[in-house]
């Protein structure tokens, strides 16, 4: 039996500017994963609100927005623009952290393509993140930060996306963290083959799951 979730659409203020939110709450969350989607795609990304239900039914908090506006969006520089998403994405985690219904739960990442990237230089500047999950993410782009993550990283690559995974492998050796890299066999880039995107649900809420425990405190 699936524990009842709060389901809210709202508008993440960050600025001066209002960035359009689905928070997803399940009774008694372990955790809250923030979605930091990738260029070309938004919060009303079928792939990543799969993530999202599996997470919630799981027992973890989701948190779906736009990093960008509908006009920055237009310009195809800000998609790119790892350092602005990532400033986004650690705005949007500040912004939750004052939510009455989300301020004691512990944030985490999911991160798709160039919101990967993002993540993970939000990370390697919020160390009280608890984890970070990418899918077909190109952690590359944010190689110089790489090595500053301490949150332990998850990089999820189809077997058959050959290019992102030299990139991913590149980027695994750079990161210092707790780190891991999946390959889903028989899976491209967008995971569209028959029960891959299954897969990936399952990796990043086992990921989640664990690392939402309570850190042990050494004696």
């Amino acid at each position: 039996m699936h524990l009842p979730v709060k389901n809210s659409t709202t508008e993440v203020s960050v600025g001066t500017i209002k960035l359009p939110a689905d928070i997803a709450i399940p009774a008694q969350p372990m955790g809250l994963v923030l979605f930091a989607h990738g260029s070309g795609s938004s919060w009303l990304s079928s792939r990543n609100r799969m993530v999202a239900d599996y997470l919630n039914r799981a027992g973890i908090a989701t948190v779906l927005f736009n990093l960008l506006t509908p006009a920055e969006d237009n310009d195809q520089r800000n998609r790119f623009n790892i350092l602005l998403l990532a400033e986004r994405l650690k705005m949007v985690t500040e912004w939750i952290a004052d939510q009455e219904d989300c301020k004691h739960l512990r944030v985490a990442y999911f991160g798709a393509s160039t919101g990967a990237a993002a993540a993970l230089v939000a990370a390697s500047e919020m160390p009280a993140i608890a984890a970070v999950v990418s899918r077909g993410g190109r952690p590359d782009l944010a190689m110089q930060f790489l090595p500053s993550v301490k949150a332990p990283t998850l990089l999820i690559v189809g077997s058959l996306d050959t290019e992102v995974i030299t990139l991913n492998k590149q980027a695994l050796e750079a990161l210092h963290c707790e780190k891991h890299m999946a390959l889903v066999t028989g899976a491209t880039h967008l995971f569209e083959e028959t029960g891959k995107m299954e897969q990936v649900c399952t990796l990043a809420a086992q990921w989640f799951e664990v690392h939402f425990q309570p850190v042990a405190l050494t004696p």
